[in-house]
């Protein structure tokens, strides 16, 4: 090989490997600038790709557009699209009135007063119920009686009525051992407040052993009253409580006549509340006081006998609910003169009780210090004993004082369902069995959640076997007295429901249509 020729291909493989280290020199250099191609000095190539043009799309003019949409074919797909576009709206209107139709109508909720969307509260002796001993205490504890979910307070008496002095007795007087006037009317504004209303109790002679002090003084105390009405429900009163009615309305019916319109009569809106009470124990006579004094309300002894039975008990509700609309009925045990609940029944049934009286159709009437389960100690009138999770106690005393706060709490959980559950509130009554120890009943309304209430009274456990079409095969335990065999939350058989002596239970279950 020659050296020229060694040189030349020195001289390629140089271009080849080394081509981007190379100086180039375009085609302006040597004067062609416009020429795509040009050669190097020494040899390379340098290639020049003219850019490409983009293409934008403008779409079609104004004359074409109209051009086209003249077209049958455009003309016949507008109105196919139209005719579709309605179609499927007058469809979508056709199926949502289909499901209006073909849905379950709700009932409509029955007429209904404040006293029937929860309990009452009475307070027959103020000094005993709050730690100032007057009014002013009462009002102070107006939170205690929002927390239970309470709808009205029964206060009193507290008029001046000196025993067997009928001259002295003065209906628009507040006795000095209860407070004053003014303390009576910041009683009532802080009730009202808290959405609680007033009820007081104008009982003439709650002091003796007659009501009305005497048959000949009846007439005489009775027209005394209506102007003492007019007083009291101008301060603001919600309502009048009266016991003995069956002597005044039976004796001087047309004074009768004239106190239900004084107090039933009322300003428009919410409706004011007359209040009887009785000692009549007797669904049959309880039924006819009704209908013959037509107070709004009834307390009486209808619940109240030991010797009665749950076959008692379930006749007595239903012979009641057969003549009246639940929201006439009242259930109570003690009261002002007969005591409270714990030494009525006994400490140990005070939670049992208060779910009776909770989840019967109509109003649940309360002794103040129920909810802890007060009881009778030498006096119907006991001291009430406030507690709070702060108080320091030990021994027997802390051992006292968890008791009343737990048995406050059952009270405060019953009393909440009992007012926002439609089916406690309104429901239709149910009877599911009854016997000699037990008894069992549904509460339900249209389509809210439906509620069971079972309770033995008896020493030995019994297995209820609750049927009914209406009835699920289990149930949820909402409340229960027996805390272990029944514990919240936990699932139960209906067909086979074990309840332990002395143990009562609420049960809930959705609505399925």
């Amino acid at each position: 090989m020659s050296k020229d020729t060694e040189v030349d291909m020195k001289d390629v493989e140089l271009n080849d490997l080394d081509q981007e280290k190379q100086p180039m020199t375009g085609g302006a250099a040597n004067g062609d600038a416009g020429s795509p191609t040009c050669t190097e000095k020494n040899g390379s190539v340098k290639v020049k790709i003219p850019e490409e043009t983009e293409t934008k799309f403008t779409g079609l003019s104004k004359e074409e557009l109209l051009r086209v949409a003249g077209t049958p074919g455009w003309v016949r797909t507008r109105w196919a699209l139209l005719i579709l576009f309605w179609l499927g709206w007058l469809g979508m209107l056709a199926g949502a009135v289909a499901i209006i139709v073909q849905a379950p109508r709700c009932k409509d909720i029955p007429a209904m007063n404040w006293w029937n969307y929860g309990p009452l509260y009475q307070i027959g002796n103020v000094q005993a119920f709050s730690e100032s001993q007057n009014l002013k205490g009462v009002a102070d504890k107006m939170n205690h009686l929002s927390q239970l979910k309470v709808k009205g307070l029964v206060i009193g008496p507290i008029h001046v009525a000196p025993l067997d002095n009928l001259v002295s007795l003065n209906f628009e007087e507040i006795s000095s051992d209860a407070g004053n006037l003014e303390q009576f009317k910041g009683l009532i504004t802080a009730a009202h407040k808290k959405s609680i209303n007033v009820v007081l109790d104008l009982t003439p002679y709650y002091l003796g052993s007659g009501p009305w002090f005497s048959n000949v003084s009846v007439t005489n105390v009775a027209e005394r009253l209506k102007s003492a009405l007019v007083f009291w429900l101008n301060q603001g009163v919600d309502g009048i409580q009266l016991s003995g009615v069956e002597r005044v309305a039976s004796v001087v019916p047309s004074l009768w006549a004239d106190i239900r319109a004084i107090v039933q009569n009322g300003t428009e809106g919410k409706r004011r509340i007359l209040i009887g009470v009785t000692e009549k124990t007797s669904a049959v006579e309880v039924s006819e006081l009704l209908n013959s004094t037509g107070v709004d309300l009834l307390l009486s002894g209808a619940l109240r006998s030991k010797s009665m039975t749950p076959t008692d008990r379930a006749q007595t509700v239903q012979q009641l609910l057969s003549s009246h609309n639940q929201t006439q009925l009242a259930w109570n045990i003690g009261d002002r003169k007969e005591g409270h609940l714990a030494t009525l029944v006994g400490p140990d049934m005070v939670n049992f009780n208060q779910m009776l009286l909770l989840t019967l159709p109509g109003t649940p009437v309360f002794n103040y210090g129920d909810e802890i389960a007060l009881a009778d100690v030498d006096t119907k009138s006991p001291k009430m004993l406030w507690d709070s999770l702060e108080d320091e106690t030990n021994g027997t005393a802390k051992e006292e004082k968890e008791q009343r706060l737990s048995c406050r709490s059952f009270f405060k959980t019953l009393s909440e369902l009992r007012g926002k559950e439609r089916s406690l509130q309104h429901g239709d009554y149910i009877p599911l069995f009854n016997s000699t120890s037990a008894l069992a009943y549904l509460r339900q309304w249209d389509q809210s959640g439906r509620y069971v209430a079972a309770f033995n009274w008896g020493s030995d456990a019994v297995t209820l076997q609750l049927s009914h079409p209406d009835l699920p095969a289990w149930a949820v335990v909402q409340v229960s007295t027996d805390k272990v065999n029944l514990a919240p939350d936990s699932t139960v058989a209906l067909s086979k429901l074990e309840l332990g002596p002395g143990q009562a239970v609420l049960l809930q279950f959705p609505y399925i249509a």
